[in-house]
Parts: structure tokens; sequence; C-alpha cells
């Protein structure tokens, strides 16, 4: 796929991109409040979590990369949003973008794969929680149709400080 600011090839995560998913997802454990994780992860210790998500299936993961060097630039996911059996038709969505390669669109581009792969499974919402502040993730989920449904005021502590999530939802 190519978006409009850059040639970027997005294809369904795979167990040779393991590696570069742990280190992209560890800057963001290491340096910001967007992941409530507070320890870094082996790439042994994520195995499961790339496990679950296989190519087909309401829960997916979609990996962009630049074409000539192979870099990992971002990822997203579609994984469940809760455990119990009813909740079955719902998902929880996230993007993550490498720092360096914000702007460029990569967000959108990967986001745009992601909805249109879930379009034929049996999905009813779509779900995002987003550490405030965050308005350029905000900006990309309201974007994609989702709205605001309510806040959860300072329910997670990392760096010292309590932090509010905003909750998205989005009909799929």
């Amino acid at each position: 796929m190519l978006s409009e600011r850059t040639e970027v090839q997005v294809r369904p995560g795979v167990e040779d991109d393991l590696e570069a998913l742990t280190v992209l997802y560890n800057h963001f454990v290491r340096e910001t409040a967007i992941t409530f994780d507070t320890a870094i992860f082996t790439p042994e210790e994520r195995r499961p979590w790339l496990l679950s998500h296989p190519e087909d299936g309401p829960h997916r993961l979609m990996v962009a990369r630049e074409p000539d060097t192979q870099r990992i630039l971002g990822y997203a996911t579609s994984s469940p949003f809760r455990t119990k059996p009813a909740y079955a038709t719902s998902v929880e969505t996230t993007v993550y973008v490498a720092p360096d390669a914000g702007r460029r669109g990569i967000g959108t581009l990967l986001y745009t794969t992601l909805f249109e792969a879930l379009s034929g499974e049996d999905l009813h919402r779509a779900y995002a929680g987003i550490a405030l502040p965050n308005e350029a993730s905000a900006r990309l989920h309201e974007g994609f149709g989702f709205r605001h449904v309510g806040t959860y005021r300072e329910v997670g502590r990392k760096f010292g400080r309590y932090w509010d999530v905003a909750w998205y939802e989005k009909p799929l």
C-alpha cells in the first residue's frame, strides 16, 4: 500500500517481526504514558502477544514497514476487549508509530488496512483507550469514526503521577 506522503508496505505481522516490534513497544514503555506497562519486555516475553494475532479472524496485527530498508515504522492491532464470552464481538484497537515516523500518515494507513481486514468479521464495536493528553491519537480515532464515550480519571499511575484515559468507540 502507498500513502500520499511516503511509500510504506502494510502487511500482517509475522514471527520475524517480533524483535523489531518489541524494540518499538519498549520505547513507549520506557518513555511515555501511552501504554501503562512499566517494565520493558524481551522478545520471548512478547511472543504470546504476537501469536494471539493471527493473519485472519477478529484479532489482527498489521505492520507498516519501509520497502527498501524493511524497517518497521509502526503497527496496529485489534485485540479482545474483555475475556468474557459476551464480549466476543467487541475489540480493542491500538496503533503505535515509531517516534521518528510520525506525521507521515502511517497511523492512518495502518488503521485503514486494519479496518478493511476486519470488515468481514463478526464484530459489532471497536474500542480504544487513549492516555491523556494525546491530541494526535484523539484526532486519528475521531477521523475513523470513533466517538468519545467517557474518561476514566486518574486510572493509571506511571512516572510518579496519575493519568486519565479517554475511551472511544466505533460501530463496525
